[in-house]
């Protein structure tokens, strides 16, 4: 079964298809063809056998209306000779499917896994060889500046998640929430949390302290607004705790207006009238009638 590590990496590929691109970017150099768009494909390579092969994903970069290349991505956690053995039926049936040249790309988040990932796969005689591309921590670009995390933020996430614990990670932390605040705010709280479950705990207590450090000259606008929506949300469960305390019945109603209330001064006001209040209704404000 996927862990969560597998399918948040998988997903920054299916969120923006142009991250295989970028991570080829740099060790294709002059041979990874010029593209205007990349497009997330059918991982489905089962051809007619009855053999069925799924990627994790497959990203085809086009220019005009030309495929310019396809690109098979692969999460690879651990050592596995079998499916070693499956990333050619990958390559070739995505390239007589596509009609174009075929990467096959390899993410590992353990530095051993990569360098067994990337030795070449001999498929024939005489010598015939698959290439994998592979990624851990050491082929991972260290990104700490701002305007290169805004721009490619899955690989700022990723620059963290290889070099925190490694490098000073401040400058890293400031990218990571640049890139966090350049990305769609449901798709960066996942990333976020992900960031935080797979950092050494050392390095995700830095990440911790990093954030709620006041008086730090950088403060990320997405930190903030996660800030002041658990700021919220703590105020609305003490009023809720304060009129359960108190044997304040609450109405469904009165709950959901509670909780979706967003106005810090406005629940601070309502915990202070909930202390002398016998009803809901006497707080006031748009909880009256």
């Amino acid at each position: 079964m996927p862990s969560q590590v597998h399918e948040v990496l998988i997903d920054m590929f299916r969120g923006r298809p142009s991250l295989a691109a970028e991570l080829l970017d740099g060790p294709l150099n002059d041979t990874l063809p010029a593209y205007d768009e990349a497009h997330l494909a059918s991982a489905d390579l089962t051809d007619v056998a009855p053999t069925e092969y799924r990627a994790d994903a497959v990203v085809t970069l086009t220019r005009g209306e030309e495929k310019v290349l396809s690109v098979v991505v692969e999460v690879q956690r651990q050592i596995d000779a079998r499916k070693r053995r499956s990333w050619p039926a990958y390559v070739a049936t995505l390239y007589a499917r596509s009609g174009c040249p075929v990467a096959l790309l390899v993410l590992c988040p353990q530095q051993s896994v990569a360098d067994w990932a990337a030795q070449p796969i001999l498929i024939s005689l005489p010598p015939s060889e698959i290439h994998p591309v592979a990624f851990g921590p050491a082929q991972t670009p260290i990104i700490t500046d701002l305007e290169t995390a805004q721009r490619l933020p899955e690989l700022a996430i990723l620059s963290t998640l290889a070099h925190a614990d490694q490098h000073d990670p401040i400058p890293l932390f400031k990218a990571l929430f640049r890139a966090l605040d350049a990305i769609e705010t449901d798709r960066a709280v996942l990333y976020h949390d992900f960031v935080l479950t797979v950092l050494p705990a050392a390095t995700r207590k830095l990440l911790e302290d990093y954030m709620t450090t006041t008086d730090h000259p950088y403060k990320s606008e997405w930190a903030q607004r996660q800030y002041a929506a658990g700021e919220v949300a703590g105020e609305a469960r003490s009023l809720l705790t304060v009129l359960s305390a108190r044997g304040i019945e609450v109405s469904d109603e009165a709950r959901a207006k509670i909780t979706a209330c967003a106005d810090l001064e406005q629940l601070d006001q309502w915990i202070q009238r909930a202390a002398i209040a016998d009803r809901v209704e006497d707080l006031g404000g748009s909880l009256a009638g």
